[in-house]
């Protein structure tokens, strides 16, 4: 029904001196997930956010490691005991950083991964949440990309599903290359991906 991104960012810090232990064991994880090893990423993601009890950021990256695995795994039983697990981490960010447009993104995509995993049981049921989800992220951070992408990704899905006209969401996707283009994150670990897939959905759009 809705497809992901899945593009990989490599994360570099160019900071000089000894880095931290976070700073090594995070570059490690994002290089195993780089690598096509993402059960590995996941558990080194685990191991950070065990030692960084106040930090949201290893809990959201195991969060969208397992969710990108979702999308991808056609196995119904690997498919749910993936987003189990991404949900169990998602749940802890959200506690730890509260109000977090980041965050209100991956509790969607959790939710979308959900919708693909069995549309017919869970797309009434969730599709709603996961538009509330989206307009509190862009009242939040209306100018995040990833905000932007991904609400413009659902409502594409869903536009597509019933033949609905595209046009106003190929606008929004015009929008999320700008906004990606001036977007800085706020340290090397905080979420940048999506650029990529942003531009692919607007090529498409100019089909």
């Amino acid at each position: 029904m809705i497809r992901l991104f899945i593009m990989l960012v490599v994360l570099v810090t160019s900071t000089a001196g000894a880095q931290t232990q976070y700073e090594t064991g995070m570059q490690k994880a994002f290089g195993l997930w780089q690598e096509g090893k993402p059960a590995e990423a996941s558990a080194l993601f685990e191991r950070i956010a065990a030692a960084e009890k106040d930090n949201w950021l290893p809990y959201y990256y195991t969060a969208l490691v397992n969710t990108t695995e979702a999308f991808t795994t056609k196995d119904k039983e690997t498919v749910k005991a993936l987003l189990t697990k991404a949900q169990a981490a998602q749940d802890t960010a959200m506690y730890l950083s509260m109000d977090n447009a980041e965050l209100l993104v991956m509790q969607a995509l959790i939710h979308t991964a959900w919708i693909t995993y069995d549309p017919m049981t869970n797309g009434m049921k969730l599709s709603a949440k996961v538009n509330e989800l989206y307009a509190k992220a862009s009242k939040i951070a209306p100018e995040n990309p990833r905000v932007v992408l991904n609400k413009a990704e659902f409502e594409m899905g869903s536009a597509k599903y019933f033949g609905t006209d595209t046009a106003p969401i190929c606008k929004q996707l015009e929008r999320a290359v700008t906004l990606f283009a001036n977007f800085k994150a706020e340290t090397p670990f905080h979420p940048n991906w999506g650029k990529e897939r942003a531009e692919a959905m607007l090529q498409e759009c100019n089909k």
